[in-house]
């Protein structure tokens, strides 16, 4: 077996995965995950020797790392990352970090889908089109309306927003809720990042990442 690990410490809380395939792509997936909202960034190992532990597996059978770089919490992200960096510092894993809107992204399967989640009252964090900024609700409106997608990749906050539910019923945008989804969705974007094993903390996007407006 392959196996990739998963790591996303820039929402709330953390969520840790596993998964795995057959070398002949043959065979039943393997995929093992933890998602505790509640934990924080120190739990990271503790929650990793659980899933190897539930897998039957050690550190030595991982040989590709995702870790999400934000936007979100920077305590979060800083924690995640450097966790990451350690257990790929001797080379024995690829280590491969890329945009949490992004990694959201591919919990639809549609090439035109937006992902949306709240940054602070009544400010989002928006991809769209390839293109992430930090916008008003109005202003995620407005963008919307420009160039309106099939799907939305929303967090509860923006599910439970009334005047983007109205927005999306009144033009037909389906909804897909950012939680309940396997990290595993996220492989694909194994073949369109590059590996580093050092990621420099410049390449985290904290919540702060906003500054200018």
């Amino acid at each position: 077996m392959l196996y990739d690990l998963y790591v996303d410490t820039s929402r709330k809380g953390l969520s840790i995965a596993i998964a795995g395939s057959a070398l002949d792509g043959c065979g039943d997936a393997f995929y093992k995950e933890i998602v505790d909202p509640e934990a924080r960034g120190e739990t990271l190992s503790k929650n990793l020797d659980n899933l190897l532990e539930q897998g039957g597996i050690s550190l030595q059978d991982i040989k590709q790392v995702m870790v999400t770089l934000g936007p979100g919490s920077f305590s979060g992200l800083r924690t995640g990352v450097a966790f990451c960096q350690g257990i790929c510092f001797s080379g024995a894993r690829k280590l491969y970090g890329v945009s949490t809107l992004e990694a959201l992204e591919c919990f639809s399967k549609a090439p035109d889908t937006a992902v949306m989640v709240k940054a602070r009252k009544d400010y989002w964090y928006l991809r769209l089109c390839g293109q992430e900024s930090f916008d008003s609700t109005d202003d995620v409106l407005a963008k919307l309306s420009g160039s309106l997608p099939k799907f939305a990749v929303i967090d509860a906050t923006a599910r439970d927003d009334a005047r983007l539910t109205e927005f999306f019923s009144a033009n037909g945008v389906k909804t897909v809720l950012d939680e309940g989804n396997p990290l595993s969705l996220w492989a694909r974007l194994f073949l369109n990042h590059e590996p580093s094993l050092i990621q420099e903390a410049n390449y985290i996007q904290p919540s702060y990442f906003e500054k200018g407006h």
